[in-house]
């Protein structure tokens, strides 16, 4: 008998199929790379891999594939569920043409196509999997409506398999101004679901879900995760049911949630879900996240450009557009290394404070008699780029377009909006008309002042999103086609305007995924600019996207948002690891602080090549007051890390700090970047090695096994260290 399987390798890791039919593929293993399969090997290999019949169940092992359904035996979370009028709702899926095996070259992955249908239900489905060259493995599959009448979608998942290794789960939550905070637990009977229904990625969505080896960290341990690339209601899932899945222990899912009657298929009508992405490391967390860096930087429309210094006038001005103002807050940010200055909120018609305003996207001509053409062009003239921030998805019922156009707002019914959240509600995008308008009024700003950034905010969750003439007429859910018709707006605006970069900003870190960022240049990962808050926010957004997609600015002395008060080198050193900006009235700085800052500006210009191209690297410390993260270059050749107190610690010092990720065979020379700002201390003397004056040299591997003695940073400081390598360890 010949017994089909499809092996494909990259970067270390692998996924095992059997496409042998006639349910849908099979994965039997993704994980480590299990090396050349020998074609003998087969038949042992799934004969290994077939589970025993316990009594009082299947009579046979179930064939668990990657779009497990209950007439398959499967009890889980199915991968298809919908109905055609509450009929034909148990599918039997079974392959409809050969699978498709696309390899480019051995070694560098490739895509498995799978095409199953049952006629009897009336639907068809299809089935990609796809091995990055850079080791990840992204999911997706669809459905098509074959039969008479409608068919109602009710959930379409690629399901993953996991090992018994497999002990321990992570995901993140979070809230406003405290994004990405993790939690984890151990993987028990049952399921462990996040359900996202906020019509975006939300604060408190997962950034993602990680399964991994008992005690796994960001360096050690097997890690298997998911985040999925979509910016609308989602769910993720793991599960583990007593019988298992197969030959394995439990599932990971990542998909869109769908609401009641949200997609419903015409006869030919295809529904696609969006695109999860799998990764597995063996070297812990920063292992995922290195292969999601690389996957993410070898995108066509990744940043390729050095990633410009930014001010932002938010927390500089608020509402207060005053052009002497701010022409002087640009002449100073200038004269510092400033390179994109930002006009935030308050540019537009009757935008006086947040009641009123938005969607009448014409320049206020009682605050701007002139337009912005004289703040446009002074910005210009001292050579830096010029951005806007812009809410185009959302309106005040106080404003020229609502009362135009009342049934352009997203509502349950004709007669009700969903309650208010900062005075506004959410335009419907599914309207033809109102879509257009947004295209209209923005490609006309855009073109008109020759604006290089938009940053594009969202303000608010969406609540009994109903349309009352755009994709689902009567007030039928629409987060789904919302959700791509933001998508196609984007773009649209994009392709008129090719250079012009978008920001994503949702109240901060409300939509930090994938699949926005396939449409966008970066993310606002938070509306708070603590820096003791923001280490914890962008470590984690950080183990999802590369950090040169992630704004990271420093604030105020005291954050507005917490009202704390952090030193300046603190907040530099915080926002030297992302896309570095301001967010602050450089007009009220002393000559020290300017001068500051001005110096760390020249070492975030001086680095950001290494900085926005290396791996990310994390320290798995003992406790929660301190933290240790920066990043290598892939090739060894030099690192910036950061070593940060967060709080006071039981130990009087924190003695020796292991350095991960250097190239253990070369000598390193370790230097404090004190262009970042001198860091507070509680201590008599530093240790050793700072105090010395002949500098520091040391292996790869004693860094990286033995360590640095750390000095006694007081709560609220960082210490900047930069290492750059030598010739190799004879």
């Amino acid at each position: 008998m010949t017994i089909q399987l499809v092996l494909l390798r990259a970067a270390g890791t692998c996924v095992l199929l059997d496409v042998d039919g006639p349910a849908l593929p099979r994965v039997l293993h993704w994980g480590a790379d299990l090396g050349p399969l020998e074609g003998t090997a087969a038949a042992g290999l799934l004969a290994a891999l077939t589970s025993a019949v316990p009594r009082s169940a299947l009579d046979e092992p179930m064939t668990f594939t990657v779009l497990p359904v209950e007439s398959d035996g499967w009890s889980g979370t199915p991968g298809v569920a919908g109905h055609r009028d509450g009929r034909q709702a148990h599918p039997v899926l079974r392959l409809s043409r050969p699978v498709q095996v696309d390899v480019a070259a051995p070694g560098q992955g490739g895509t498995v196509t799978a095409w199953a249908g049952d006629p009897s239900c009336g639907i068809d489905v299809q089935v990609t999997l796809t091995l990055t060259p850079d080791g990840v493995l992204a999911a997706d599959a669809a459905v098509t409506n074959t039969g008479d009448g409608r068919y109602d979608v009710a959930a379409v998942r690629p399901v993953l398999p996991l090992p018994a290794e497999a002990a321990e789960l992570l995901d993140t939550t979070g809230r406003w101004c405290r994004e990405g905070s993790p939690q984890r637990q151990d993987i028990r009977f049952g399921t462990w679901s996040r359900a996202s229904r906020r019509g975006r990625t939300g604060h408190e969505g997962p950034l993602l879900m990680a399964a991994g080896s008992e005690g796994f960290g960001f360096g050690r341990g097997e890690v298997w995760a998911v985040h999925l690339a979509w910016s609308g209601d989602s769910e993720y899932l793991v599960e583990r049911l007593p019988e298992g899945a197969g030959p394995h222990a439990s599932t990971l899912v990542a998909a869109e949630l769908l609401r009641a009657g949200e997609v419903r298929l015409e006869p030919g009508e295809s529904y696609r879900s969006p695109t999860a992405l799998f990764a597995w490391s063996a070297d812990g967390l920063d292992g995922v996240a290195a292969r999601w860096h690389a996957w993410q930087r070898a995108r066509p429309g990744h940043p390729r450009s050095p990633r410009p210094v930014v001010l932002n006038t938010w927390e500089a001005v608020y509402f207060d557009h005053d052009l002497a103002r701010l022409t002087a807050l640009a002449d100073v940010a200038a004269s510092i290394g400033v390179e994109r200055f930002v006009l935030d909120d308050g540019w537009f018609r009757g935008r006086r404070d947040d009641t009123a305003g938005l969607g009448d996207w014409y320049v206020d001509s009682d605050v701007w008699p002139q337009g912005l053409h004289p703040l446009v062009d002074h910005v210009r003239g001292l050579g830096m780029q010029v951005g806007l921030w812009v809410e185009p998805e959302m309106v005040n019922l106080d404003s020229d377009l609502v009362r135009a156009h009342p049934d352009w707002v997203l509502s349950p019914n004709g007669g009700q909006v969903p309650p208010s959240w900062r005075n506004q509600q959410v335009l419907d995008l599914t309207n033809p008309l109102a879509w257009a308008y947004l295209l209209e009024r923005l490609d006309d700003l855009v073109g008109e002042y020759r604006i290089d950034y938009l940053k594009w905010d969202h303000n608010r969750d969406l609540h009994a999103a109903g349309s009352a003439g755009g994709a689902q007429p009567g007030h039928g859910p629409v987060v789904h086609a919302q959700t791509l018709r933001l998508y196609a707006l984007l773009d649209a605006l994009r392709t008129r305007h090719p250079r012009l970069e978008v920001e994503s900003c949702s109240s901060g870190g409300a939509r930090v995924d994938l699949g926005i960022l396939a449409h966008t240049d970066r993310v606002w990962a938070s509306d708070c600019n603590d820096a003791l808050e923001r280490q914890q926010i962008q470590r984690w957004t950080t183990q999802v996207l590369a950090p040169e997609l992630v704004g990271a600015h420093v604030g105020p002395p005291v954050a507005h948002t917490t009202h704390r008060h952090v030193d300046l080198q603190m907040r530099c050193a915080t926002a030297l690891f992302g896309h570095a900006g301001l967010e602050w009235d450089l007009t009220t700085l002393s000559p020290p602080e300017l001068a500051q800052v001005s110096g760390w500006i020249a070492a975030y210009r001086e680095l950001r090549g290494l900085l926005h191209g290396g791996r990310v690297v994390r320290g798995d410390l003992p406790g929660e007051d301190a933290l240790l993260h920066g990043v290598v270059a892939h090739d060894g050749a030099a690192a910036v890390l950061a070593y940060v107190r967060l709080s006071t610690a039981p130990s009087a010092h924190p003695g020796r700090v292991r350095l991960p990720g250097l190239d253990p065979l070369r000598q390193y020379d370790v230097r404090v970047r004190r262009d970042v700002g001198e860091p507070a201390v509680v201590q008599v003397a530093a240790p050793g090695w700072m105090t010395s004056g002949a500098g520091l040299r040391l292996s790869g591997a004693v860094l990286g096994e033995v360590g640095l003695t750390m000095p006694v940073l007081a709560p609220g400081a960082a210490l900047v260290l930069h290492l750059v390598a030598l010739d190799r360890v004879a």
